[in-house]
């Protein structure tokens, strides 16, 4: 089943599980509350559509044909896609149950399970989605406005953030200060930064190979 169309920013709840009634169920719930929702009778009918780019949660059955919901959760993990899990089971076990948690599921439901206990756990999955694709494009903002810097502008960049004075870092990279001081002001300017202690958040929030790498 496809997901419905609508505002790209609204939640979507996705649902995989191989019982009708069960999906079903589920469906009326999440509508019942306002929430959009897409259901998928199997983990490989998830995998073979178009993924949605929207904010939302998935809740999965954890014991179906073939793919289990366990293992859709490491095959959505090696694909780079966090999007937050409910596991929901009538067979579930402590050890299952570790399992799933340890590898970022948001909750693991025992079926029956109370509409309230359902829910609650799925807006806790669509807040973290949602915190998560924040964090993920202020990210991306970050590494293209970093991309914009020379090569020297770099060297600056990474002397500033470690507390070097700019009569230091002239010294350092044998330039003189004025040098120093127009090259940092390039920095701020292109990294969109007004404080020396926004350019070292901007910094830190850059992946680790990048703030690794050696400057040329």
């Amino acid at each position: 089943m496809t997901a419905p169309a609508a505002d790209t920013d609204r939640p979507l709840v996705l649902v995989v599980d191989d019982d009708d009634e069960v999906r079903m169920s589920l469906q009326e719930l999440m509508l019942s509350v306002g929430l959009d929702v897409s259901c998928y009778a199997s983990p490989r009918e998830l995998l073979e559509s178009e993924f949605p780019e929207r904010p939302g949660c998935l809740v999965l059955d954890v014991r179906m044909p073939g793919s289990s919901g366990l293992d859709l959760q490491h095959q959505l993990a090696s694909r780079g896609n966090a999007k937050p899990i409910i596991f929901l089971t009538g067979h579930g076990d402590i050890p299952m149950s570790v399992q799933a948690m340890k590898a970022g599921a948001i909750d693991f439901l025992t079926k029956p399970v109370r509409d309230q206990t359902l829910l609650d756990a799925v807006i806790a999955g669509i807040e973290r989605d949602v915190a998560q694709r924040a964090q993920a494009q202020t990210v991306k903002q970050h590494v293209e406005r970093f991309a914009t810097l020379t090569p020297r502008e770099r060297q600056v960049l990474r002397e500033v953030v470690h507390g070097r004075l700019n009569k230091q870092i002239a010294f350092e990279l044998g330039i003189s200060e004025i040098t120093v001081k127009l090259h940092r002001s390039n920095v701020m300017r292109k990294m969109r930064t007004i404080s020396v202690g926004e350019l070292i958040r901007a910094w830190d929030a850059l992946p680790a190979d990048l703030r690794e790498k050696p400057q040329p």
